[in-house]
């Protein structure tokens, strides 16, 4: 070679434009997106806005209407400006949902490559030097052959739980190599998974799923459902359309005190008898305060009540207008007793605060100030006439003692119930991958942490006095003190030492 051609070649590079320039914006935005940091925001910023949406009450909540009207102008026009009364439907929660969801599969992607060619091609033959610089490391003398030792150490690490085995020889060294639980390197995956599969079923319930309240009287019928919605500063209800009929059979009512009103504070439980009928035929359901029912997707519970006294069954007492001894029947709501003497006694109408006239619907009756019945009564033969069964407040009243088809009537008991019970449906596309994704993630949790990937090695080299000298080394991703404990066990059973020095 001239010395020319040596000057030319052994001239310093330049280096590349491309390199000067560094990473291309593309490059550094995918970095970006696939960061942890990234993720860490948008959890923030996920928890923040579920945190205001326990703040601000949302329009599908029982009792919106009253939160609502205690706004002032200002803040419904700001709070509905900015969707805060359906936040968990707002763009912005969606989108915060959809680049979390990006971030962590770009994050997969990403990392995804260097766990794999750490796990397929583990470092079988490792400098001794290395091993020695381990937290968990000690080097022994041992009697007999190489491959002999080997074969000893080999058997003992899969006694202690690294199953995963195998022996090499490199510059004169044998090395013996094993590990366990390397699928716990891969762990991220499946926790990655599991929260795709969760924001996937609230996506799916936010785009496919619809809540409203159904208001149920006994004898009703409906195939709507109420939902309120919020535009700007005014809220308005909308109805939706059930694919089926509901038909209430029964609602009941289970006080703490028999005496007291049916307050939220006295009752024990609401119970909901009713029937659904829609193209495959009538299909009998019940809902109570903890027991929901579902049914073709749609899920009813208990929501509310309106606080209007009723009675759900009445005991009267007949007391003959002819003399002779009283008698008490219990009549239950909408039905009829018939007597000896032919006649027929109907439940036609229950007053919490009895009064002449049409009853005031917006009146609270749920104390029961004044009880009353209204009931018709059929002589066999003639048209049906009204009496009236009072409570104790008006047993004495004139009207109240007054025969009506040759009895005297009065309300000695009844059960007491609302005027009608409000169910919450809820149809949830997305409840059943929810909940698969929450177990996923708990196992998923569980096993990253409570278990972890566990590799050690065994260098052997023979010494000039026909013993070989053996290094043992390894180490851990988690629990660091448990491993060293095991490989301190690992380390006395396979061989008592000659010398040497402790695990750290």
């Amino acid at each position: 070679m001239s010395a020319l051609e040596e000057t030319i070649t052994n001239l310093p590079t330049e280096p590349r434009s491309d390199a000067r320039r560094g990473p291309s914006p593309v490059t550094r935005a995918l970095k970006f997106a696939c960061s942890v940091r990234l993720g860490v925001g948008l959890l923030i910023a996920l928890g923040l806005a579920c945190f205001i949406g326990m703040l601000v009450m949302q329009q599908n909540v029982d009792g919106f209407d009253r939160y609502f009207a205690a706004l002032t102008p200002s803040q419904r026009l700001v709070y509905g400006y900015l969707g805060l009364f359906d936040i968990y439907h707002s763009w912005y929660f969606n989108a915060l949902l959809a680049v979390l969801s990006l971030n962590i599969v770009l994050a997969s992607i990403d990392r995804f490559p260097k766990t794999w060619l750490f796990a397929s091609k583990p470092n079988l033959t490792v400098p001794v030097r290395w091993l020695r610089d381990q937290a968990a490391s000690r080097t022994v003398e041992f009697e007999g052959d190489a491959d002999e030792i080997a074969g000893r150490i080999a058997s003992e690490m899969k006694a202690s739980g690294w199953k995963r085995t195998s022996i090499s020889e490199k510059a004169g060294k044998v090395f013996v190599f094993g590990e366990s639980g390397l699928w716990n390197r891969f762990g991220y995956l499946a926790v990655h998974v599991a929260l795709l599969t969760i924001f996937f079923g609230g996506f799916l319930t936010a785009q496919l799923g619809s809540t409203g309240q159904m208001p149920l009287a006994p004898g009703e019928t409906s195939d709507l459902t109420l939902d309120t919605v919020v535009e700007l500063d005014q809220a308005h209800q909308i109805t939706k359309q059930l694919p089926f009929e509901v038909y209430c059979t029964d609602i009941q009512q289970k006080l703490i005190r028999q005496a007291g009103a049916i307050t939220v504070g006295n009752t024990i439980d609401w119970l909901t008898y009713f029937q659904i009928k829609d193209e495959t035929g009538t299909h009998d359901a019940f809902v109570q305060m903890n027991k929901p029912f579902d049914y073709r997707g749609y899920r009813f519970f208990q929501a509310s009540f309106t606080p209007i006294g009723r009675a759900r069954n009445i005991t009267v007492r007949l007391t003959p207008e002819v003399g002779g001894a009283a008698e008490d029947i219990v009549i239950p709501r909408g039905g009829s007793v018939t007597l000896a003497d032919g006649k027929m006694v109907r439940f036609s109408e229950f007053r919490g605060n009895f009064s002449i006239g049409p009853e005031d619907q917006n009146e609270d009756t749920s104390a029961y100030p004044n009880p009353g019945a209204i009931l018709q009564v059929f002589p066999p033969g003639q048209p049906p006439v009204t009496a009236y069964a009072f409570g104790p407040k008006l047993a004495n009243m004139p009207v109240a003692k007054k025969p009506v088809a040759g009895y005297s009537y009065q309300l000695v008991d009844f059960e007491k119930a609302s005027d009608r019970h409000v169910l919450a449906v809820q149809r949830d596309p997305g409840s059943n991958v929810v909940y698969v994704g929450f177990i996923m993630l708990f196992v998923t949790l569980v096993g990253v942490f409570f278990f972890s990937h566990q590799r050690v090695w065994a260098a052997i080299e023979k010494s000039a006095d026909g013993k070989a000298e053996v290094t043992l080394a390894g180490n851990t991703n988690r629990n660091q003190n448990g491993f060293n404990d095991k490989f301190r066990r690992f380390v006395e059973r396979s061989q008592t030492p000659v010398s040497g020095g402790q695990v750290e």
